[in-house]
């Protein structure tokens, strides 16, 4: 999992461009050293045979063909084997004078210079070796091939070239064992921010960020993010404070209220009709509010994830059949039919009061905004990664840019807000998806809306709708 993270983060990626850049400006030097060394011998032995050149030719003018061909004769006798390349033939190429069996096949550029392979060297006469040599014509189409042999030479490109091979395998393989060890290192500071991100995501809020204690930038990171958590878990208090402290004053009068035009209810007995029915409405008005502050309520302690450790498997074709056979006789008094689709043995982690709440809350809105004659689907589909609950209705549905605002506290699509509800509904089944790390999908089923609720196998940290 290291291995994977590292290789796919972006200090790796630095880590390549910078070792690519290590690796060309390594190139470049060695290739500088290479010019610098092997060119330079290249250009010694190249000067070594234009001087004995000009020695030759200082002979010719001397001494003519005869003290040319008894000063090559000399020079061979005394070194026969040696590194210089001397041979004079005739119009016919048969050798006259000179180390050399034959005239080379190798072409001679226009210069003069040429470079073959020389087949009798060595103890045996079987060596075979480089050499370089620029070739004359002469008087009475002698020709005269004088040359170096250049073994020495390529064994000592042959050695550089290796150590610079080798200088660069390890200039690259060192680039790269730092670059991974500075990007482990690195990976493993982001992954512990991530990690406690994320476990403030599920709703632990009291969770912060550890230091190294190095003094770095990242730890001034750190403590800048734990201060901006710790600002923020401030704020939300208070907030959350000040919701529970304004639900729980108002509920307390409200339900007081309430029992007081039941007492009224109950004391008028059969006086005025008129009377008693501005009671019941009363009544029905006190209990629309109490039912909105316990909504908010209970979204504030889902939201803060306190529902959490009460999750246990869940099999959600029961949960399903119950939520469908409650809604049934409401559906059956608007005219609707509500089909069940379920199918069975799919069991999810999680809990199962919250998740009923959520369903039903979705059929609720399913029923109410279905006209009659209307058909509701309540259905579960077992996926890969876990279940997808679905309500599906044929009502008006949803305009796409209404989707996302659907889910906000009090939002009504009705302006005019005749609509019975407190636009909680949707509010709380998205805290009870993100509890359980499910996605929320609203889709069109022309005519009509579609819900569906992705729920993972386990608990996963949550997401958004």
């Amino acid at each position: 999992m290291l291995t994977r993270r590292i290789l796919h983060s972006s200090t790796f990626r630095l880590v390549l461009l910078y070792m690519a850049l290590v690796s060309g400006s390594v190139l470049l030097l060695f290739g500088f050293i290479y010019w610098a060394t092997a060119g330079f011998m290249h250009r010694q032995v190249d000067l070594t045979i234009e001087a004995e050149i000009q020695g030759l030719a200082e002979q010719y003018r001397q001494r003519g063909l005869a003290g040319l061909r008894a000063v090559i004769a000399e020079r061979v006798a005394k070194d026969p084997a040696g590194s210089s390349v001397y041979l004079l033939v005739d119009e016919d190429l048969q050798p006259i004078v000179g180390n050399l069996s034959r005239w080379p096949t190798a072409p001679v550029a226009e210069d003069g210079w040429t470079d073959f392979t020389l087949r009798e060297r060595g103890p045996d006469g079987t060596e075979e070796h480089r050499a370089r040599a620029r070739a004359f014509l002469l008087v009475g189409n002698l020709r005269l091939l004088v040359g170096r042999d250049v073994r020495d030479l390529e064994q000592t490109r042959s050695v550089i070239v290796g150590a610079l091979g080798w200088g660069l395998a390890i200039s690259v393989g060192l680039a790269l064992a730092g670059g991974l060890m500075m990007t482990s290192s690195m990976v493993r500071r982001i992954e512990a921010i991530n990690d406690t991100s994320r476990e403030i995501v599920e709703g632990d809020l009291t969770r912060r960020i550890p230091a190294s204690g190095a003094g770095d930038d990242f730890d001034k990171l750190v403590a800048n993010l734990n201060g901006m958590l710790d600002r923020i878990t401030g704020l939300m208090e208070t907030v959350r404070q000040v919701s529970d402290n304004i639900a729980h004053d108002l509920r307390t009068p409200l339900t007081r209220l309430r029992s007081r035009l039941e007492i009224a209810r109950a004391q008028q007995g059969g006086s005025s009709a008129e009377a008693r029915a501005a009671v019941e409405q009363a009544i029905e008005e006190a209990d629309g509010l109490l039912s909105t502050f316990q909504a908010l309520l209970r979204i504030a302690r889902i939201e803060a994830g306190q529902r959490r450790a009460g999750f246990a498997a869940v099999d959600l074709g029961p949960l399903l059949t119950d939520v469908a056979e409650l809604y049934e006789p409401v559906a059956a008094e608007r005219d609707q039919a509500i089909a069940l689709e379920v199918t069975d043995g799919v069991v999810i982690d999680g809990d199962r009061d919250l998740l009923f709440q959520a369903v039903a809350n979705l059929v609720d809105n399913a029923i109410k905004y279905t006209p009659a004659g209307g058909r509701i689907v309540l259905g579960l589909l077992p996926t890969a990664s876990g279940a997808e609950v679905y309500v599906a209705d044929t009502g008006p549905g949803i305009p796409a840019d209404q989707r996302e605002r659907v889910f906000d506290r009090f939002h009504r699509l009705e302006s005019s807000r005749s609509t019975p509800g407190s636009g909680l509904g949707l509010s709380l089944v998205r805290a009870v998806a993100r509890l359980h790390g499910a996605t929320i999908r609203l889709g069109d089923e022309a005519p009509g809306l579609r819900v569906t609720l992705a729920l993972p196998r386990r608990a996963a940290p949550p997401r958004g709708p």
